[in-house]
Protein backbone atom coordinates (compact mmCIF):
# COMPACT_ATOMS: atom_id res chain seq x y z
CA UNK A 1 0.00 0.00 0.00
CA UNK A 2 1.33 3.36 -0.59
CA UNK A 3 2.28 5.98 1.46
CA UNK A 4 -0.54 8.95 0.83
CA UNK A 5 1.14 10.75 3.93
CA UNK A 6 -1.75 10.17 5.97
CA UNK A 7 -1.49 9.06 9.66
CA UNK A 8 -2.81 5.50 10.28
CA UNK A 9 -3.17 3.84 14.14
CA UNK A 10 -0.59 1.50 12.83
CA UNK A 11 2.11 3.91 13.37
CA UNK A 12 3.81 7.29 13.52
CA UNK A 13 3.60 10.19 10.40
CA UNK A 14 6.33 12.62 9.15
CA UNK A 15 3.74 15.46 10.77
CA UNK A 16 4.63 17.59 13.23
CA UNK A 17 2.43 18.89 16.51
CA UNK A 18 -0.42 20.50 15.12
CA UNK A 19 -0.40 19.16 11.74
CA UNK A 20 -3.17 16.61 12.08
CA UNK A 21 -1.36 14.00 10.95
CA UNK A 22 -0.61 14.98 7.29
CA UNK A 23 2.62 15.32 5.84
CA UNK A 24 4.59 18.41 5.09
CA UNK A 25 3.99 17.67 1.57
CA UNK A 26 0.68 16.34 1.83
CA UNK A 27 -0.29 19.10 3.56
CA UNK A 28 -1.66 21.22 1.02
CA UNK A 29 -3.41 18.73 -1.32
CA UNK A 30 -5.35 17.37 1.85
CA UNK A 31 -6.40 20.22 3.63
CA UNK A 32 -10.05 21.34 3.77
CA UNK A 33 -10.96 24.83 3.74
CA UNK A 34 -11.86 26.95 6.42
CA UNK A 35 -15.09 29.11 6.39
CA UNK A 36 -15.66 30.74 9.72
CA UNK A 37 -19.24 30.60 11.21
CA UNK A 38 -21.69 32.52 13.33
CA UNK A 39 -24.75 32.28 14.93
CA UNK A 40 -26.97 35.31 16.11
CA UNK A 41 -29.95 35.24 18.02
CA UNK A 42 -33.14 37.24 17.35
CA UNK A 43 -34.49 38.06 21.00
CA UNK A 44 -38.23 39.81 21.66
CA UNK A 45 -39.80 41.48 24.59
CA UNK A 46 -43.63 40.42 25.06
CA UNK A 47 -44.52 43.82 23.39
CA UNK A 48 -42.34 42.58 19.97
CA UNK A 49 -39.42 44.48 20.18
CA UNK A 50 -36.10 43.40 19.23
CA UNK A 51 -33.43 43.62 21.41
CA UNK A 52 -30.55 45.41 19.61
CA UNK A 53 -27.04 45.82 21.11
CA UNK A 54 -24.01 48.58 20.33
CA UNK A 55 -20.72 46.80 20.41
CA UNK A 56 -17.75 48.64 21.94
CA UNK A 57 -15.55 47.46 19.08
CA UNK A 58 -17.42 48.82 15.70
CA UNK A 59 -19.70 51.12 14.50
CA UNK A 60 -23.67 50.41 14.80
CA UNK A 61 -25.94 48.20 16.72
CA UNK A 62 -25.70 44.37 16.01
CA UNK A 63 -28.22 41.43 17.97
CA UNK A 64 -26.65 39.03 20.05
CA UNK A 65 -24.18 36.13 18.94
CA UNK A 66 -20.60 35.87 17.31
CA UNK A 67 -18.46 33.25 15.93
CA UNK A 68 -18.56 29.61 16.43
CA UNK A 69 -15.90 28.12 18.55
CA UNK A 70 -14.15 25.36 16.67
CA UNK A 71 -13.64 22.93 19.24
CA UNK A 72 -17.06 21.20 17.91
CA UNK A 73 -19.21 23.64 19.24
CA UNK A 74 -22.71 23.39 17.25
CA UNK A 75 -24.42 27.15 16.09
CA UNK A 76 -27.56 26.53 18.19
CA UNK A 77 -24.42 26.05 21.19
CA UNK A 78 -22.61 29.59 19.93
CA UNK A 79 -25.92 31.20 19.91
CA UNK A 80 -26.83 30.39 23.49
CA UNK A 81 -23.36 31.05 25.00
CA UNK A 82 -22.81 34.50 23.06
CA UNK A 83 -26.30 35.68 24.33
CA UNK A 84 -25.51 34.65 28.18
CA UNK A 85 -21.76 36.54 27.46
CA UNK A 86 -22.63 39.13 26.21
CA UNK A 87 -26.20 39.81 28.00
CA UNK A 88 -26.10 37.27 30.56
CA UNK A 89 -29.73 35.94 29.35
CA UNK A 90 -30.48 32.61 28.63
CA UNK A 91 -32.50 31.43 25.47
CA UNK A 92 -33.84 27.77 26.38
CA UNK A 93 -35.13 27.11 22.60
CA UNK A 94 -34.79 28.82 19.40
CA UNK A 95 -35.64 27.87 15.66
CA UNK A 96 -33.55 28.43 12.86
CA UNK A 97 -34.68 31.52 11.41
CA UNK A 98 -32.29 31.74 8.33
CA UNK A 99 -28.39 30.84 6.91
CA UNK A 100 -26.64 33.18 5.08
CA UNK A 101 -23.59 32.63 2.93
CA UNK A 102 -21.35 35.89 2.67
CA UNK A 103 -18.99 35.43 -0.03
CA UNK A 104 -15.09 36.67 0.73
CA UNK A 105 -14.04 39.71 -0.27
CA UNK A 106 -10.20 41.42 -0.24
CA UNK A 107 -10.96 43.26 3.44
CA UNK A 108 -12.73 39.82 4.96
CA UNK A 109 -12.90 36.18 4.83
CA UNK A 110 -16.72 36.01 4.79
CA UNK A 111 -18.70 32.69 5.83
CA UNK A 112 -21.81 31.55 6.86
CA UNK A 113 -23.90 33.20 9.48
CA UNK A 114 -26.96 30.96 11.40
CA UNK A 115 -29.49 33.48 12.70
CA UNK A 116 -32.27 31.85 15.71
CA UNK A 117 -35.13 33.10 16.40
CA UNK A 118 -35.54 32.82 20.42
CA UNK A 119 -38.97 34.57 20.78
CA UNK A 120 -40.00 36.15 23.41
CA UNK A 121 -38.30 36.64 26.70
CA UNK A 122 -39.97 37.10 30.16
CA UNK A 123 -40.09 41.17 30.93
CA UNK A 124 -37.98 40.57 34.21
CA UNK A 125 -35.40 38.18 32.75
CA UNK A 126 -34.94 41.36 30.06
CA UNK A 127 -35.01 44.04 33.00
CA UNK A 128 -32.51 41.28 34.85
CA UNK A 129 -29.81 41.82 31.53
CA UNK A 130 -25.85 42.45 32.43
CA UNK A 131 -24.52 43.74 29.74
CA UNK A 132 -20.88 42.82 29.17
CA UNK A 133 -18.77 46.03 29.34
CA UNK A 134 -15.93 45.01 27.12
CA UNK A 135 -17.93 44.48 24.12
CA UNK A 136 -21.57 46.20 24.79
CA UNK A 137 -22.32 49.56 25.48
CA UNK A 138 -25.44 49.40 25.33
CA UNK A 139 -29.06 47.95 24.85
CA UNK A 140 -32.72 48.51 23.63
CA UNK A 141 -35.55 46.92 22.55
CA UNK A 142 -36.82 48.60 19.79
CA UNK A 143 -39.94 47.73 17.21
CA UNK A 144 -38.48 45.72 14.30
CA UNK A 145 -39.32 48.45 11.73
CA UNK A 146 -36.83 50.71 13.73
CA UNK A 147 -34.32 48.58 14.59
CA UNK A 148 -33.70 47.99 10.71
CA UNK A 149 -32.93 51.23 10.51
CA UNK A 150 -30.31 50.96 13.47
CA UNK A 151 -28.68 47.41 12.33
CA UNK A 152 -25.56 47.39 10.51
CA UNK A 153 -26.60 46.52 6.71
CA UNK A 154 -25.35 42.77 6.95
CA UNK A 155 -27.50 42.30 9.73
CA UNK A 156 -30.31 44.13 8.49
CA UNK A 157 -30.51 41.98 5.76
CA UNK A 158 -30.70 39.14 7.67
CA UNK A 159 -33.43 40.27 9.84
CA UNK A 160 -35.27 41.75 7.62
CA UNK A 161 -35.68 38.42 5.66
CA UNK A 162 -36.41 36.51 9.57
CA UNK A 163 -39.20 38.54 10.10
CA UNK A 164 -40.75 38.51 6.95
CA UNK A 165 -41.20 34.86 7.62
CA UNK A 166 -42.96 35.58 10.90
CA UNK A 167 -39.84 35.99 13.38
CA UNK A 168 -41.19 37.74 16.45
CA UNK A 169 -44.94 37.33 16.16
CA UNK A 170 -45.23 34.83 18.23
CA UNK A 171 -45.52 32.33 15.44
CA UNK A 172 -42.38 31.27 15.35
CA UNK A 173 -40.32 31.47 11.97
CA UNK A 174 -42.58 28.93 9.30
CA UNK A 175 -40.01 28.00 7.66
CA UNK A 176 -36.26 29.25 7.47
CA UNK A 177 -34.72 31.38 4.87
CA UNK A 178 -31.27 30.72 2.95
CA UNK A 179 -29.61 33.86 1.89
CA UNK A 180 -26.30 34.71 -0.15
CA UNK A 181 -25.23 37.87 1.38
CA UNK A 182 -28.59 38.54 3.12
CA UNK A 183 -30.35 38.54 -0.05
CA UNK A 184 -33.10 35.26 -0.36
CA UNK A 185 -32.05 33.01 -3.59
CA UNK A 186 -35.06 32.27 -5.10
CA UNK A 187 -34.35 28.87 -6.21
CA UNK A 188 -33.24 28.03 -3.38
CA UNK A 189 -36.94 28.66 -1.47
Amino acid sequence: MANDGITSEAGPSEAGPGEAGLSPAAEPEFMLPTLPVSAGALIFDRRGRLLILKPTYKSGWTIPGGIVEADGETPWQACQREVAEECGLTVPAGRLACMDFRPPRPDRAGGIRYLFDCGALPDDALRGMTLQAEEISEYQLAPAAEALTLLRKPIRRRVRAAVRRGAGRGRGVRRAVYLENGRPIRAVQ
